[in-house]
């Protein structure tokens, strides 16, 4: 910590109603920074906005006069408490806070962290356990001369960091050697702001958030929009001959909230950035962050997804069961191997601008693009407008002392004027609105409904609605949706879905096994599900090769379809 240093900083209060003290978030984690004075706002402004969309136009209500607010421990206005915890509480004079209307606070901060040197210190334990037979204490290493080789492996935000730690050049220790043979960021899209004064390493990136700055993509790469020279996350590793092998795993969720597609095509998407030699990337398609539950059911539960963070509101469509067990498990293996002999993984897919055979599955965030289906059920036209559908990442102005190649240095434009939105691409979909150009996924290819990488924040749900949420009709952040099949044809027909329904694809429930059968065979041929025997037993056609006892994927996903209650 630098104490005694000040700097400018923003927080956001959203869906808050009445006169209580409502804290300073980041998706629900405190902002770790107090405020210098907090007997004295007279240097902060708390602005009010009345909208704001998912392509960042804002509209703002005035600002709240300095006399009406005040920094609080908790309590209210009338009687507050003091500020000595996070997360730091804002108290608004009577009749308190507007649920119908977002407040945003500039105020000035003290005492950043020194936020690098934890990048530093993973580094270093990882490094003593691959390489040194005693501390600098003479304490001995408990696994000196075990370790043959590493991976690091992060889910989502601990992704992200991984991501960021490849950038840094982390990957090479104090003495130039290689510190992991292997990394694995899962559902991961971006890189941490861990780098730079006043940074919040948090997830999901809120308006006016830092954490999409410099480049995303493994290869040097032209950032022309931000006017950025080229480079890549490999640059510094590849240098030092330190890159380890990578293995990165996604899905639908990290493409609409996630901003995830800037790392295939960059800042100006015209073409696929090529994969460099020591990497893979594997796309589970129509998911959500993490996977679904994986249930096989023709009557899905109703209970209503909730959106994370700061929307703190209801999903308007059930949740997604697309599940990422079956991926995971097998690219786990397939990365182990990798490094520890040498055996190939199996072949990337994802969706591209031009793919192998020349198709097109990465187009432009608009329902025509995409071949979106008119008249499923539950989704109208207005999601798919550009202030409602996909998060975008921003070009920000984060004044001279900032660094934005590197994501470093002190932000002192706050917020930081929006320079450009950067234009986001999508998977297309089929028929049926599920996502084309992905790894083989048998829910997605026998599937029954409708699986999404987003979801829609609920409105009103009756008369006694108070303002909240305050992005209603827009995406719903990173929680998946899904629109089930009707049963019958009469069914459909009823509800004017252009779907076809399960009657119609499997005639019956046999009909049903059979097609996740053959969905599951093609997806363990082409080596994307551990299949074990059952892989053998499939002839020379499959190319999946696994060592005994390997858990058997295969089986588990036919004889779930088997037990399913699906045209039974």
């Amino acid at each position: 910590m630098l104490v005694g240093l000040t700097g400018k900083i923003l927080g956001r209060i959203i869906n808050r109603s009445g006169v209580n003290a409502a804290p300073l978030n980041v998706m629900g984690n405190p902002i770790p920074y107090f405020p210098a004075d907090p007997s004295d706002n007279s240097h902060d402004t708390l602005t009010i906005h009345t909208s704001e969309t998912i392509n960042g136009n804002v509209t703002t209500g005035g600002t709240v006069p300095n006399s009406d607010w005040k920094y609080c421990g908790g309590g209210t206005f009338a009687a507050p408490t003091p500020v000595t915890t996070l997360p730091v509480q804002v108290c608004l004079k009577a009749p308190g806070f507007d649920p119908a209307k977002l407040y945003q606070l500039t105020y000035i901060a003290k005492n950043p962290y020194v936020l690098g040197a934890g990048t530093a210190a993973f580094r270093d334990v990882q490094s003593f356990f691959r390489y040194a037979t005693a501390d600098d204490f003479g304490t001995p290493n408990p696994v000196a001369g075990k370790v043959t080789s590493a991976i690091i492996r992060g889910v989502s935000q601990s992704g992200n960091f991984t991501r960021h730690y490849i950038f840094l050049g982390m990957n090479e220790d104090e003495k130039g050697r290689i510190v992991h043979e292997g990394a694995w960021p899962l559902i991961a899209g971006r890189r941490v702001a861990n780098d730079s004064r006043w940074g919040q390493p948090d997830g999901v990136l809120e308006l006016y958030q830092m954490g999409s700055e410099g480049p995303q993509w493994w290869h040097s790469f032209p950032d022309r929009v931000r006017d950025l020279h080229p480079g890549g996350l490999l640059d510094r590793c590849s240098g030092s001959n330190t890159c380890p092998k990578i293995v990165e795993t996604f899905g639908g969720a990290e493409v609409f909230a996630l901003k995830m597609t800037t790392s295939w095509v960059g800042t100006d998407p015209k073409n696929d950035i090529p994969l460099p030699d020591n990497v893979r990337r594997y796309y589970l398609p129509s998911s959500t962050h993490g996977g679904g539950n994986g249930a096989m059911t023709e009557n899905p539960p109703t209970t209503p997804v909730s959106c994370p963070g700061n929307n703190w509101g209801r999903g308007t469509l059930l949740a997604n069961p697309v599940p990422s067990t079956a991926l995971v498990n097998r690219m786990r293996l397939a990365l182990r191997d990798w490094v520890t002999n040498g055996t190939e993984p199996p072949t990337s897919v994802w969706p591209r601008m031009r793919g192998p055979k020349n198709e097109r599955a990465l187009v432009d965030a608009t329902k025509q693009a995409m071949g979106f289906p008119s008249g499923v059920p539950g989704i109208p036209d207005s999601i798919f407008l550009p202030e409602n559908f996909i998060f975008p990442v921003f070009d920000y102005d984060w004044g001279p002392q900032f660094d934005e190649f590197n994501a470093t240095g002190t932000p002192t434009n706050i917020p930081p004027p929006i320079k450009n939105v950067i234009k986001m691409l999508v998977p297309a979909v089929d028929a049926d609105g599920n996502e084309l150009g992905g790894v083989p996924t048998v829910l997605r290819d026998a599937p029954l409904g409708t699986y999404l990488g987003w979801n829609i924040t609920a409105g009103p749900a009756n008369a006694t609605y108070d303002g909240r949420p305050f992005h209603a009709g827009q995406v719903c952040n990173y929680i998946g949706g899904l629109v089930p099949f009707a049963i019958t044809k009469a069914q459909r027909l009823a509800n004017n879905d252009p779907r076809l329904s399960l009657q119609e694809r499997y005639g019956t429930h046999a009909g049903y096994v059979a097609a996740v059968t053959a969905a599951a065979n093609n997806a363990a041929c082409g080596g994307y599900l551990n299949a074990g025997a059952q892989a053998a037993a499939m002839g020379a056609a499959c190319t999946t090769t696994l060592p005994p006892g390997v858990a058997d994927d295969w089986v588990q996903l036919v004889n779930q379809a088997q037990a399913s209650d699906v045209l039974q």
